[in-house]
């Protein structure tokens, strides 16, 4: 009798616990979320043409950081150039940006790029910038983003380094500005993706408009080739200038 009891007591447990085991192992989770955290490591060669004729080395590192309505992002790049084998710049150009978004579409963002440079004409040129985004289209496929609002220029001009193909006016510049940008990005492959990319500042002293192409061919899921040609035009130069100046850069990519 008294074994009897105690099976049908071990039955009943069994029989109690058996759901409780089931929901657990159905509610364990079956893959890893995605980071929140994305990076991307570059290097490369420039070519430099238009006012100059130089060839330049530059690295440059991409944080980016989605988290339920924020987005920030940072970049920063550096870059060595030479002419006649001498260092003739040595250049930072950092840019930091944070959005919130207000709706699937919209997002307010504000916005900080800065260059410091030893040699160049500038020793700094900072522009802030805040205002309103929107996404046109936000998908794996396809992003196509649009971004405006008031800000501020801040230049700071090297008098000692200005030389005559140096496109700049040897003025302090503080000033308000108005800033739009558009960015997009294809993929059109499963290993191919084509980028362009449009900023334009306007103020009273300038108006300068920098624009991006690239086509980055993935060869393995860690690093890429990509290849990019930049374009930098100013409405005002001083006399005897071109006003646009034009990068073409073949740079590797590591994607983390």
């Amino acid at each position: 009798m008294l074994e009897l009891n105690v099976s049908k007591i071990w039955l009943l447990g069994a029989t109690l616990l058996s759901p409780t085991l089931t929901y657990a192992q159905d509610t364990s989770p079956s893959e890893e979320l995605p980071s929140p955290l994305t990076s991307e490591i570059e290097f490369g060669y420039q070519s430099h043409s238009g006012n100059s004729e130089s060839q330049a080395l530059n690295s440059r590192l991409d944080l980016e950081y989605i988290s339920g309505r924020y987005r920030t992002s940072g970049e920063w790049k550096f870059y060595l150039l030479y002419k006649d084998g001498e260092e003739d710049k040595r250049q930072s150009t950092y840019s930091f940006q944070s959005d919130y978004k207000l709706s699937a579409k919209t997002y307010l963002y504000g916005s900080f790029k800065g260059i410091d440079s030893r040699y160049s004409a500038y020793f700094k040129d900072y522009t802030f910038s805040g205002g309103l985004g929107y996404q046109f289209s936000n998908t794996d496929e396809l992003v196509l983003e649009l971004e405006f609002g008031p800000g501020f220029r801040y230049q700071e001009p090297n008098k000692d380094e200005i030389d005559d193909d140096d496109i700049i006016f040897p003025d302090i510049v503080e000033e308000p500005i108005f800033q739009g940008s558009m960015n997009s990005s294809w993929q059109a492959l499963d290993n191919l993706a084509v980028g362009a990319n449009i900023t334009v500042i306007a103020g009273r002293s300038n108006t300068r408009t920098d624009s991006e192409l690239s086509v980055t061919n993935n060869i393995t899921d860690d690093i890429a080739l990509k290849i990019a040609h930049n374009r930098q035009y100013h409405d005002k130069v001083p006399d005897g200038l071109a006003k646009a100046d034009s990068i073409f850069s073949v740079n590797l990519l590591f994607l983390f």
